[in-house]
């Protein structure tokens, strides 16, 4: 209750400065989105340590690369667009409306929360801030009770450099998320699981309060007959076991013609084992986030082998390092009962699922919940195009993996059950900005010819000439 307390409070202070200072400038944006730059850069070892002690084991490089790098970049993009990005922008009033002036203005919402997972929370606390700050709003990010180690050091940094009426951070579990979730904010972004999501949203919809859900879903990669599999089995290898598989966009199972199956196999496992040679203590290999989360993947797996699943094993390795790292695991002969084809995986698990023709494997994907993100892997140019617009999915990348989510002039977002709404770059600062129409008139009163009562010549003349 006390933290509940602390965080309606602190909500309260951030509306009243918001009052007082409802739009910042050009300048003092740019100044805030520096600091906090710099605050990244200054704590950028303490944070990688912080995750590694909360995962109990987390690649050190893995966090630069997948949480600072990004987010100092995604900074420098913004500092180099804002001001374009806070121009009114100039709108045709019409003939009808002449003599008059229109332009769209892009003010701040307010106060922003951000619900932060546990899989990326520097990434996925610091980009939505940054988008927050350049919209011109107050943010109050709540982190998972997974990483609270993360949070304390992030909530060191923030509270350097920011009052809390500007910038608060807070930890806790679903208590605290639910309290969180219910306060009136003027945009509420949340990262994390559908079930929650939802629970999130109808939280949000008794102030309706608009909401930005990136939810992830059963991300598909579909590869084509064309392409040879020794050009693109690196990418998606990378793709899978960065963070051990811990990533939204993370691909969730492969579609490959039946006939490559075994073929995909052997090369797949090669290049896990070459970039992995070994799992226990190894530095490079991201461990799951906790004791609970190894057991539900276990569990699948089990279920899955009782359902008729073959489970294909990266090592038969006991892991004694006292992290809870899990080797890769592909799966066979799998059905939509087995839970690893109902559920997100979030781990070092990759069901193949066969098919007989490129046209199986859309049919496939178009029946299932549109996902966050949808792999192609495939030279043919017009099966791309094919599979660009006639599929739908939150993102795509073709020839590739994960990478889109890491370009900041690319919007990232859900669609359906993966979520709604979408940030990074330009979309971002439009999804927490107003575009607030507006309209100048003269002292000419150009309307008094269609005031009551009606029946004039001009009216009638005007009426039948713009309904023509």
């Amino acid at each position: 209750m006390t933290e509940i307390a602390r965080i309606e409070s602190t909500f309260a202070r951030q509306n009243k400065a918001f009052e007082e200072f409802p739009m910042p400038s050009l300048e003092q944006r740019k100044q805030q989105l520096a600091v906090l730059r710099a605050l990244l850069l200054e704590h950028k070892d303490a944070i990688a340590a912080a995750i590694n002690a909360d995962f109990s084991a987390r690649s050190a490089d893995e966090t630069m690369m997948a949480e600072i790098m990004p987010c100092v970049q995604s900074i420098d993009y913004t500092l180099k667009r804002l001001r374009r990005w806070m121009k009114p922008s100039r709108r045709s009033p019409g003939l009808k409306f002449l003599p008059a002036r229109a332009r769209v203005v892009y003010q701040p919402l307010g106060v922003v929360g951000i619900i932060v997972p546990f899989n990326y929370p520097v990434n996925q606390a610091v980009l939505p801030l940054i988008t927050a700050l350049a919209s011109g709003n107050r943010a109050m990010l709540k982190m998972s009770e997974l990483t609270p180690l993360t949070a304390e050091v992030l909530g060191e940094m923030l509270r350097k450099s920011f009052a809390e009426d500007h910038v608060a951070l807070f930890t806790g579990g679903a208590d605290i998320g639910a309290a969180f979730s219910r306060l009136p904010f003027g945009h509420l972004l949340f990262t994390g699981s559908t079930a929650v999501g939802k629970q999130v949203m109808r939280a949000a919809a008794e102030n309706l309060t608009p909401v930005t859900l990136e939810l992830g879903g059963k991300s598909p990669a579909i590869i084509a007959d064309d392409i040879p599999l020794s050009d693109i089995i690196e990418r998606l290898c990378f793709a899978k076991s960065l963070n051990a598989g811990q990533t939204c966009v993370a691909p969730d199972y492969v579609l490959i013609s039946r006939a490559r199956m075994e073929s995909f196999i052997g090369l797949y496992m090669s290049a896990f084992r070459k970039m992995y040679p070994a799992l226990g203590g190894n530095i490079d290999y991201t461990s799951i986030i906790n004791a609970r989360s190894r057991q539900r993947l276990h569990d699948w797996l089990e279920d899955a082998a009782a359902k008729g699943a073959t489970v294909i094993r990266s090592s038969d390795e006991s892991i004694n390092d006292g992290s809870f790292r899990m080797a890769m695991h592909l799966v066979t002969n799998v059905t939509d009962g087995m839970k690893i084809m109902q559920e997100e995986l979030f781990g070092p698990i990759l069901p193949l699922v066969p098919y007989d023709n490129i046209e199986e494997a859309l049919a496939y994907v178009r029946q299932r919940p549109r996902p966050l993100a949808l792999y192609l892997f495939s030279y043919d140019r017009n099966l791309q195009e094919h599979v660009a617009y006639h599929t739908h999915a939150g993102s795509m990348c073709i020839n590739e993996a994960l990478l889109q989510v890491g370009m900041d002039d690319l919007p990232f977002g859900g669609i359906g059950a993966s979520g709604m709404g979408q940030y990074h770059g330009h979309e971002g600062f439009l999804s927490m900005s107003k575009a607030k129409s507006i309209l100048h008139k003269g002292r000419l009163n150009s309307m008094q010819a269609v005031y009551p009562p009606y029946g004039g010549i001009f009216l009638q003349w005007l009426l039948k000439w713009l309904t023509r």
